[in-house]
């Protein structure tokens, strides 16, 4: 599975089964407990807990039309994201995260764009969705700069026994990217 090159240092590649321990702590890392608060895409003031687990995060990488897309720096993993085609034209970008202490550099909107990239190239996709916390007004702020728009649909938050609400209100924001009007980077 080819994917797009990137420029040096930086090495994109699929996950493998061999991975799985390092991406789970990696996506534990940027969205919960304490290493998650180096950064900003934290949800530690919200959710308390795990994000994923091993098994989780096996049976992910085996749902059909899926790739974990994995950034490295020299020989260090610093970023993850999952990508699926869930429609005809339509995937899915998930589970983004670059590593908390890295994150403000504009490394994160290069590796969307490898992932919206990737995302073309494998499916034909003309529109990425996502869902986000709907209390990250941040979050979701960025993600608007990055070209993608709230669709108005909201979701309830899938507490899958891993994680616990440490505030009320908690479901999930939809936004969507149509590359014809916001096209990738």
């Amino acid at each position: 599975m080819a994917t797009p090159a990137a420029p040096a240092p930086f090495i994109l590649r699929a996950a493998e089964a061999a991975d799985i321990p390092a991406v789970t702590a990696l996506i534990n890392s940027a969205y919960r407990g304490n290493s998650s608060t180096a950064g900003w895409t934290t949800e530690a003031h919200i959710l308390r807990g795990r994000r994923i687990d091993e098994a989780g995060l096996a049976k992910a990488m085996a749902e059909p039309d899926t790739v974990f897309l994995l950034c490295f720096e020299d020989k260090a993993l610093i970023g993850s994201v999952q990508l699926q085609k869930v429609g005809d034209g339509v995937g899915y970008l998930g589970m983004f995260v670059i590593k908390p202490g890295l994150q403000g550099r504009g490394l994160g909107r290069w590796f969307m764009g490898q992932a919206e990239a990737t995302a073309r190239n494998f499916w034909g996709v003309t529109r990425m969705t996502m869902t986000v916390i709907g209390l990250r007004a941040e979050l979701i702020a960025y993600y608007q700069r990055c070209g993608y728009a709230l669709t108005g649909e909201r979701l309830p938050f899938p507490f899958d026994g891993l994680s616990a609400a440490l505030v009320e209100g908690i479901d999930l924001a939809v936004m969507e990217k149509d590359f014809a009007l916001a096209p990738a980077d």
